[in-house]
């Protein structure tokens, strides 16, 4: 307190010290456009924190206010001898003053009448930020990891250059052709030789045998290795190649990559409005009112999320057929916990990798002026990580999630469990599936009308917190998400087991291509006129939430349905896209990693973003661009290796 009375007092002289013009200079200040919803005054984070006096330094302050129904913040700078508890009572009894003006005065009544501020918190940064527990722990197992990989991609090199020392290989000898090839180097370097048969009788029976132990487990040891390396990883990640298998579904791939897109484009504009707009009043008039915005309105593009959910369902049905034909046809326990967990083990590597990188990086990287969403994650992270281990983490509030956006990862492996109860009841009564089918598929839209119609909910996902019941009971629970993955389950029957076609006129595809483009169309413009919350229960909003979602399903399902028979047309063709398979490949990691993107960058701006359409239109192509770099290392480094890795063990036994 007496760094602040210093500060304070050296501020009223004629001819002030450096680091006190610093320091006030640091200080929040209001800006223009007030109207337009700029009121937060982030200060210079910056400029605070290079202030050096003589018995402290500068220390950035953030304190949270409100005014009538407006919240905002203002940023302060104060000596680093303060703690967030004196710098509460500095506020809260104004006396940060320069004057006998206020440092934090409120906004002025030409804007708002009431004057009075309410404080309901203060938060203090200094420049260092020591490491908790929690994130050093969260580091070691990056590192873990990805240095895991790099060292088998190291040891398996080394064992190709000493084989191609030791031995000229020719073309029907590569050194991929085989995991016992990288146990065929002596320790001499030399090249092992297989024993002719005229000297096999030499041998005893006891030595063959320890050698072919020894040999058999080197081999399953090295193809562990090979399956980790990025030699291994690398090969076909970006290959625009098509194998019989894809071909069958290739417009799954420009279906996928799309929605991608279309997340990637929606993220990049609301993690923004949440936090950082200075005209977020604009914004909302443009963007919530204007059709033509609509890869960046909230309800259309997360649209694009029961897409993925519609392609889930699809290949997972798709997946435990294919399984069960190769066991005759049979479906049991055993068959339906393999399924299962290699699911899991699909998923859990890069999805756990990218929850420490987020609350290692984030917890590492100097916080920034707009840091909210960064901070409150690795909190929720420090409670709540093991909800992300069980994948139930789309249980809580979207506000309590550690890595919010891994909700989708736990709903669609709760579906995932799914899939074998509904291909069995098929392969038990096909009648008994449509009628099971239709009761969930009324039950999952019946729950969401009535949510919507009791707790009065918006029908598309919402700005700001202010509507906390959307996320707690609604936005990311399995009673209300059912529908299209249902839809995508009962598809991926569908064209699995058909043996005839579904549409066999031109007057029948272009009656479903039709009416599939309407409903897309019905429900992105309707998005729009429900836009308004309903202060009572409203039919029309009920309506909506509780279908619109499972009919988007239906109608992608269509399209999918029409590439497959031949109806696709020059849709079908640019969707079946070859270029499109390098970026489905990298896909995954692609989704996983850029919302912590787009939270640093947000996180560490000084200064308010300034909303306009060709500000977002470049923040999205960096956004996108990095995404897919950092994908392709994240899936060759993390996602493929640990994939790879199962099939080679059960090569190797």
């Amino acid at each position: 307190m007496q760094d602040t009375e210093m500060f304070l007092l050296e501020l009223d002289k004629d001819s002030p010290a450096k680091y006190a013009v610093l320091m006030y200079d640091a200080f929040g200040k209001l800006g223009s456009d007030v109207e337009g919803g700029n009121v937060n005054r982030p200060g210079s984070l910056r400029e605070c924190l290079s202030v050096t006096a003589q018995h402290f330094s500068g220390q950035y302050c953030q304190v949270f206010l409100k005014q009538e129904d407006i919240q905002y913040f203002v940023g302060i700078c104060i000596p680093d001898s303060c703690t967030e508890a004196e710098v509460q009572t500095l506020v809260v009894h104004d006396m940060l003053q320069w004057r006998d003006t206020s440092l934090i005065p409120p906004v002025p009544s030409v804007f708002m009448s009431d004057p009075r501020l309410g404080i309901f918190m203060t938060q203090c940064q200094s420049a260092h930020t020591p490491l908790d527990p929690f994130a050093v722990i969260c580091l070691f197992v990056c590192s873990v990891l990805v240095a895991v990989p790099l060292m088998a991609s190291l040891y398996v090199a080394l064992v190709k250059w000493k084989s191609q020392r030791g031995v000229t290989p020719s073309p029907n000898t590569p050194l991929t052709s085989g995991p016992s090839r990288y146990g065929s180097v002596l320790s001499n370097g030399s090249p092992a030789r297989q024993p002719d048969s005229g000297s096999s009788d030499n041998v005893a029976s006891d030595t063959d045998g320890k050698t072919s132990e020894d040999c058999s487990t080197k081999s399953r040891i090295l193809s562990c290795l090979e399956a980790l390396s990025l030699q291994g990883s690398c090969a076909g990640v970006l290959s625009a190649g098509r194998s019989a298998r894809a071909d069958s579904y290739s417009s799954l791939n420009g279906i996928r990559i799309l929605s991608l897109l279309w997340i990637i484009s929606g993220h990049t504009v609301q993690l923004s409005a949440w936090n950082n707009l200075d005209n977020d009043k604009q914004w909302r008039a443009d963007v919530e009112m204007n059709p033509l915005y609509v890869l960046a309105f909230s309800g259309p593009v997360y649209l694009a999320v029961d897409t993925f959910l519609l392609l889930g369902g699809l290949l997972s049905a798709k997946s435990l057929l294919a399984l069960i034909q190769r066991s005759e046809d049979k479906l049991n326990p055993g068959l339906v916990a393999r399924f299962l967990l290699k699911r899991f083990k699909r998923v859990q590597p890069l999805h756990l990798f990218m929850v420490c990188l987020a609350v290692g990086l984030f917890s590492v990287v100097q916080r920034g002026a707009f840091w909210f969403i960064a901070d409150d994650m690795v909190l929720n992270c420090k409670k709540y990580w093991w909800s992300n281990l069980l994948l139930v983490n789309n249980l809580f509030t979207i506000t309590d999630i550690c890595a919010p956006w891994t909700w989708y990862l736990s709903i669609d492996f709760q579906f995932y469990v799914t899939t074998p109860i509904l291909i069995a009841v098929y392969r038990w009564n096909k009648k008994v599936l449509v009628a099971v089918s239709v009761i969930l598929m009324v039950m999952s839209c019946l729950a969401g009308a009535l949510l919507t119609a009791i707790l009065h909910l918006p029908v598309h996902q919402p700005t700001t917190l202010s509507y906390e019941s959307y996320f707690q009971y609604y936005y990311n629970k399995p009673y209300t998400r059912y529908g299209p993955y249902l839809v995508g389950i009962l598809a991926g029957i569908y064209i699995t087991s058909k043996s005839g076609h579904f549409v066999r006129h031109r007057w029948q595809a272009a009656l479903g291509w039709l009416s599939s483009l309407s409903v897309m169309v019905i429900l992105v413009g309707l998005a729009y006129s429900l836009r308004e919350v309903p202060l009572s229960p409203s039919l029309p909003h009920a309506l909506y939430q509780g279908l619109h979602r499972t009919l988007w399903a239906m109608a992608v399902a269509w399209i999918i349905l029409a590439c497959e028979e031949g109806y696709g047309g020059f849709v079908d063709r640019f969707l079946s896209m070859s270029e499109w398979i390098p970026l489905s490949n990298i896909s995954f990691a692609c989704y996983l990693i850029h919302p912590i993107l787009i939270i640093l960058y947000n996180g560490k701006q000084e200064t308010p973003i300034h909303y306009t359409d060709l500000n977002f239109f470049y923040l999205f192509l960096g956004h996108t661009a990095l995404t897919l770099c950092l994908g392709y290392v994240l899936t060759v480094l993390i996602e493929k290796p640990f994939l790879f890795l199962k099939g080679s063990r059960g090569r190797a036994t």
